[in-house]
């Protein structure tokens, strides 16, 4: 646009200097007509000679107002250039220009130090010296393709600094063509990956470390599930005998002999509840218990596994007490799993308790939910403790598995059986101040789809 400009003001100037050159001709020419056509004439060819010169005064304004324009847009151009050149100097990548042959011409200061040459020297040098040998043939067939095609994207290629071990980079080199269409250059971009390389190698190793521990997580949930079904075989056949000696030859034995019966039988007991346990715990993992769901009167269950383990409260003098909202209302659940969560929260809470009382509260919620709440005077839990309580093989404290027994799995099931019949539970406890577990559920389950562990 501004060469068109100062074209346009030449042939302006140029126009004028004709017309004065043209004027002067012709009044050199009529010096000697009559002396009473001089005067005239000459003011004639004066006035057009100051016409012409306030126009070419006008030009001049009007060219000087173009080259402030285009000084203005030179300075601009050189801001650009320079602009341009820092951030081509200053990029955290490398960046070079070379002819389609790969002779450098431009590099910038982040490939310099790549390529552990200063810039000045850079110039001139051959990109492919810096390949190793090993792969100049595949580099060379990539400058053949770039003549063709416009880009090649991230390509993954080890190349050779001065004076410095190998490392690995990603390059990514477009062409650039002439107004034809033909390649004459190309611009190359250089990134150094050998950390990320080094962060994908970890992070492989991590993933197969990870399948590696999913499996033997695995193989020891399904040797778990396994020994639980053998265990429980023979157990159930020492319960059984025990059984029968209890109640068929108590009359015979002396007193001393039978409690050794029974002890049998109690132990027998506790050690196929804990393989239970152990074996629910197993399915629930892997998602394979599924809830037999059924109406039944829930303040009835309640009262019936309450009143199975009062004895265990009476034995250590506290006070087992039941709130119910209603006398009776009806849910839909699996029976033998509601009652599971009751047991092992009220059994939970006796063990840890001490001296005062245990309360089972059943409340309706609205929504069409129930909450069961189990409180206790216990030892309480502290709150860095409550982060894990529900984990599994778990107790708030280790020691505490040994003095209270347990296999650490009973609050766990209690939640995995939660989640299963689409509720939760929470607890709300203090050092010293006792715990409370409440149990949030649907009056009506309906299904057993939800994702558990």
């Amino acid at each position: 646009m501004d060469e068109a400009r100062l074209s346009s003001d030449r042939s302006k100037i140029v126009k004028h200097l004709e017309t004065i050159d043209q004027r002067a001709a012709e009044l050199y020419k009529n010096i000697g007509n009559a002396p009473t056509e001089q005067p005239r004439l000459a003011l004639s060819y004066i006035e057009a000679l100051a016409n012409a010169l306030e126009e070419l005064r006008v030009v001049e304004e009007e060219v000087c107002e173009h080259n402030e324009e285009l000084h203005q847009a030179r300075q601009q151009l050189e801001d650009e250039r320079r602009r341009y050149q820092d951030l081509f100097d200053f990029a955290p990548d490398g960046y070079l220009v070379t002819d389609i042959h790969g002779k450098i011409h431009e590099a910038n200061r982040a490939a310099a130090e790549l390529l552990n040459v200063s810039q000045k020297h850079l110039a001139g040098k051959i990109l492919t010296n810096f390949v190793p040998e090993e792969q100049r043939r595949v580099f060379r067939s990539l400058l053949l393709q770039l003549r063709v095609i416009d880009r090649i994207q991230e390509w993954e290629i080890c190349l050779i600094a001065r004076n410095k071990p190998r490392f690995e980079a990603a390059i990514t080199v477009a062409a650039v063509r002439d107004a034809e269409g033909k390649a004459i250059g190309l611009r190359w971009l250089i990134r150094d990956i050998g950390a990320r390389k080094q962060i994908e190698a970890q992070l492989q190793q991590m993933q197969l470390q990870n399948l590696e521990l999913l499996e033997a997580d695995r193989l020891k949930a399904q040797f778990i599930a396994t020994m639980s079904h053998e265990l429980r075989t023979p157990l159930n056949a020492i319960l059984g005998f025990s059984s029968v000696l209890l109640r068929h030859f108590q009359q015979r034995f002396e007193p001393q002999q039978f409690n050794m019966i029974e002890r049998i039988f109690e132990n027998g007991r506790h050690l196929l509840s804990l393989i239970e346990d152990v074996l629910d715990f197993s399915k629930l993992r892997s998602n394979q218990l599924e809830l037999r769901l059924e109406a039944f009167d829930l303040p009835d269950l309640v009262n019936e596994t309450v009143a199975e383990l009062r004895p265990l409260a009476t034995h250590k003098n506290l006070c087992l007490q039941v709130h119910l909202a209603q006398d009776h209302f009806s849910v839909t659940n699996d029976r033998v799993r509601l009652r599971q969560i009751v047991v092992n929260l009220v059994s939970n809470a006796i063990k840890f308790t001490d001296e005062g009382q245990i309360s089972i509260q059943v409340d309706l919620l609205p929504g069409e939910r129930i909450a069961i709440a189990v409180r206790d005077t216990g030892i309480g839990i502290a709150e860095a403790d409550l982060s894990f309580i529900f984990q599994e093989f778990r107790q708030a404290n280790q020691t505490m598995t040994r003095t209270h027994g347990g296999t650490g799995l009973g609050l766990a099931i209690a939640q995995a059986l939660t989640d299963l019949m689409g509720g939760n539970i929470v607890v709300e406890s203090a050092l010293g101040q006792g715990s409370t577990f409440i149990a949030d559920l649907p009056r009506q389950v309906r299904s057993s789809t939800h994702k558990l562990l």
